[in-house]
């Protein structure tokens, strides 16, 4: 303003008729000949020589455990053997990776870039808290996550975090996909069931293949659920604990439809035997080739 500006020269005058002294503005040095430019160029955006995150540092959850499966495997009742450990935390289907980020204006984007993130980083980050509160609100030490869909991103689970440890839950294809045609017949057709669920199989197949992890047939889950979960237990390196097969003692929240199994079967409380096996015969000429790979043809 106009008056500050008087003001600064007022008292620039009467200090230099006071000391004899004359007031000049310090002028930027040049830099020496062959000096590299401390200015950056124009239009770049530059970080303060921040290092990316490592994830393998930058996770609140640790050494979390996926089970990966096609749906209509017996994944929840898997997850409440697991959730009636002291030291597992298994909820409900969590779905998070259908929760996305936006980044909603070129701001947000440079802004992003200039922290070293992209939008798939962004995402984990988010995942990461969303099922480390999951975790500690359930004050036990690992997480078990389940949600069948997650087999489609699976490279991404072993992105974020580097330590997770996975458990593949197989069963007789045509197993799987009577169930799940049998779940809404009216709407899902046993066409359309086979079609669906070999896509889930195929891509935990690729899974398999890719990542290291524990295999479990949900055949002989429900036939010996202990030495199931036994030697689950032991491949995650925690001792296994008696109450573990009688679930239906421990509080495992709502069994409602469309976040896991709701059928009777499940909250009997207890585990119950499985269907026998479908006849070769019966198994349809698409499902074969991912039966044989499951070893339950010859």
């Amino acid at each position: 303003m106009t008056w500050n500006k008087d003001l600064k020269r007022t008292a620039k005058s009467a200090f230099e008729s006071c000391t004899g002294l004359r007031v000049t503005r310090a002028r930027r040095p040049l830099p020496h000949a062959g000096a590299p430019s401390t200015r950056p160029p124009a239009g770049k955006v530059t970080s303060s020589a921040r290092p990316p995150a490592r994830p393998e540092t930058d996770r609140l959850l640790r050494a979390p455990v996926f089970v990966l499966s096609a749906p209509r495997s017996g994944s929840t009742l898997l997850r409440v053997l697991l959730n009636s450990h002291s030291q597992l935390h298994s909820p409900h289907e969590t779905h998070f990776r259908r929760v996305t980020v936006r980044f909603t204006t070129e701001p947000a984007n440079q802004a992003m870039e200039a922290a070293g993130h992209n939008l798939a980083d962004v995402e984990h980050i988010l995942w990461d808290r969303l099922l480390h509160r999951e975790l500690a609100v359930s004050g036990k030490e690992f997480l078990v996550e389940k949600t069948p869909s997650n087999v489609f991103i699976w490279n991404r689970l072993a992105t974020c975090w580097p330590d997770a440890r996975f458990v593949f839950l197989i069963r007789h294809p045509y197993s799987i996909a009577r169930s799940w045609h049998e779940g809404s017949p009216e709407k899902r057709p046993m066409e359309e069931a086979v079609r669906h669920t070999l896509e889930y199989m195929r891509t935990l197949e690729e899974a398999r293949q890719h990542l290291s992890g524990h295999t479990i047939r949900y055949e002989d889950l429900t036939a010996d659920p202990e030495s199931s979960t036994r030697a689950l237990c032991e491949r995650l390196g925690i001792p296994w604990e008696p109450t573990m097969t009688e679930y239906g003692r421990h509080d495992h929240g709502t069994f409602t439809k469309g976040i896991g199994d709701w059928t009777d079967k499940i909250k009997s409380g207890s585990v119950q035997p499985g269907r026998a096996l479908p006849d070769p015969g019966e198994i349809p000429e698409s499902l074969r080739p991912m039966a044989q790979a499951w070893g339950y043809l010859d």
